[in-house]
């Protein structure tokens, strides 16, 4: 009994220490509700991050790496994506991070920013 206390315990305190910094900015209903459809769409869309990579680097580095080293970025990509919808779904009523932000950038994955060169970067502001 000793040994499952001395687990669960520090367990708990770990998982409970970021609730008052989250609770501690006000709640926006409007916010949150853009998070939910935002949370919703990226999970659903993540896959397109392989076409996508794959598309980008083949046009900055020629075929061969749009194909091998693009894949994996799209895969890579995709995975982040993925995730983080996920964790706005389950996270959307609380203000995590500060005002209801997107945890990736872009919010969508057909946000695009065009770049002097022609491509596209769409992960920086």
């Amino acid at each position: 009994m000793a040994r499952v206390t001395a687990f669960y315990v520090p367990l708990v305190v770990f998982l409970l220490l970021p609730v008052p910094a989250t609770f501690a900015e006000p709640m926006d209903c409007g916010k949150g509700f853009t998070k939910l459809p935002r949370g919703a769409t990226n999970p659903v869309t993540g896959w397109v991050e392989i076409p996508k990579r794959i598309q980008e680097t083949t046009q900055i580095s020629g075929a061969l790496a749009g194909f091998t080293w693009g894949l994996l970025r799209g895969f890579g990509y995709g995975f982040v994506r993925t995730a983080a919808g996920l964790y706005e779904v389950f996270t959307f009523p609380f203000p995590a991070p500060p005002g209801y932000e997107s945890v990736i950038q872009p919010e969508y994955v057909f946000t695009f920013t065009a770049e002097p060169s022609g491509a596209s970067t769409p992960y920086h502001k």
